[in-house]
């Protein structure tokens, strides 16, 4: 595959996300594809397969509300394609907003997305995710 075929994959990739189209996105990946959301907030983790997706996608719709800003720039090299981009949300259950300067690492074989790896920001997801009030740092003056 060249890598503008692969960037055309990706492309794809990201517009069954914007539209919620699982099933899309479904048909755009292998069945044991491994998706890493890094971080310590609700939707980080390891992902892989077919199910554990359909289950991030569901929860990923049930706790935030996103709006990528487009254009994204795509940067393809072999069977890599790396997507940089910025995006805004809101945390449904503690309505707290965020944003987010994004890169994604999409590995494309054989037509298939096999590998997704976010680099994103986890603290203002953690934070967003937060219930309770943020503390002041240790040390601070009282």
């Amino acid at each position: 595959m060249s890598t503008q075929e692969n960037v055309h994959i990706v492309k794809d990739t990201f517009s069954a996300l914007g539209r919620g189209d699982l099933q899309g996105l479904l048909a755009l990946t292998v069945k044991d594809i491994e998706w890493i959301v890094p971080g310590e907030w609700p939707l980080a983790g390891m992902h892989c397969g077919h199910a554990e997706l359909a289950d991030l996608f569901q929860k990923a719709s049930e706790r935030v509300v996103t709006s990528i800003s487009e254009p994204f720039e795509f940067v393809a090299q072999a069977d890599r394609v790396l997507v940089v981009g910025f995006n805004k949300g809101r945390i449904k259950a503690t309505s707290r907003t965020f944003e987010d300067h994004f890169v994604f690492a999409i590995t494309v074989r054989n037509s298939k997305v096999t590998n997704i790896r976010e680099y994103i920001d986890t603290l203002a997801l953690a934070r967003a995710s937060e219930m309770a009030a943020s503390r002041e740092p240790s040390g601070a003056s009282q």
